[in-house]
């Protein structure tokens, strides 16, 4: 069984900063990549930024220069520090990570945690 949690959402100011963490553990045999999808109230999920075993980012358009993903591979975790915050980067967001198991390690997965609601607001 692999779990991924989360942790760092809540209500911040416009132009605040938030950070989020997201910690996988359990049969864990490597990680492919880690990330964060998002879903705004009545839209569809979307994805904010991933982070590749190998270094490689991948950030939405919307994002880009506000938003920075890490991760420390000691812990399992992945970090979203969300600067400049805006009204419309109000939504639910949620951690998704690739991982082969250690029950079957030739095999990827896909994993998601239970989300963290992030609310701008003055």
């Amino acid at each position: 069984q692999v779990q991924l949690v989360e942790s760092g959402g809540g209500l911040v100011q416009p132009g605040g900063s938030l950070r989020l963490s997201c910690a996988a553990s359990g049969s864990i045999f490597s990680i492919v990549a880690m990330g964060w999808y998002r879903q705004i109230s009545g839209k569809q999920r979307e994805l904010v930024a991933t982070l590749a075993s190998d270094g490689r980012t991948d950030y939405a358009d919307s994002v880009k220069g506000r938003f920075t993903i890490s991760r420390d591979n000691a812990k399992n975790t992945v970090y979203l520090q969300i600067n400049s915050l805006k009204p419309e980067d109000t939504a639910v967001y949620y951690c998704h990570a690739q991982i082969r198991p250690r029950t079957s390690p030739a095999a990827v997965y896909n994993y998601w945690g239970q989300g963290t609601q992030v609310t701008v607001s003055s």
